[in-house]
């Protein structure tokens, strides 16, 4: 974290500077480094200005206040920028969160090699792929199987929302697997 401090009007003391970098020091939590903040304190009048600039990983938080005091205009300026930083930081998760939950749309098929199943070590992955999972009816899937490739269709049933498979079976029937 580098903090750079820039006075217009003010005097700038050892007081002001490290009641700022303790203040300042409560939105590392929230934020990715690099950090990179600055802090223009200017005073008119008989009213002081605080106004921060920080840039990180992700992006940029602005926050200005003014007040009589130019610890509380600090104050005042940090905990603003403390919302906008976990605002984003929530932002952050849950879209990596929601990422997540779409994975479970997808599963990975990993084709082996036969002969190395029974060498008793490690299979050897011939291929690999990824399915996608959407839901739908029966009929619907017996539909994408006559037009897949494969020999099987993976699909949630829209009726009871639990994942399907439907296959070909050798009597030229359709089998259907589903959990109970």
């Amino acid at each position: 974290m580098n903090i750079d401090f820039v006075a217009h009007s003010v005097q700038l003391d050892d007081n002001i500077r490290d009641y700022a970098e303790t203040k300042l020091s409560k939105l590392t939590k929230f934020l990715d480094e690099p950090i990179e903040i600055r802090v223009s304190l200017a005073q008119e009048r008989h009213r002081y200005l605080a106004e921060l600039r920080v840039a990180h990983r992700f992006g940029l938080i602005q926050a200005t206040e003014e007040t009589d005091d130019v610890l509380d205009a600090i104050n005042l300026a940090v905990d603003k920028a403390g919302k906008q930083a976990r605002r984003s930081r929530k932002k952050f998760m849950d879209k990596r969160r929601k990422a997540d939950r779409n994975n479970g749309n997808h599963w990975p098929v990993d084709v082996l090699e036969k002969t190395s199943l029974n060498a008793g070590a490690k299979p050897r992955i011939v291929k690999s792929s990824v399915l996608s999972i959407k839901p739908m009816g029966l009929d619907e899937a017996a539909l994408h199987l006559e037009e897949s490739k494969n020999d099987f269709f993976v699909f949630r049933d829209a009726s009871n929302d639990q994942v399907s498979v439907l296959y070909k079976r050798k009597d030229s029937n359709y089998g259907l697997i589903s959990p109970e």
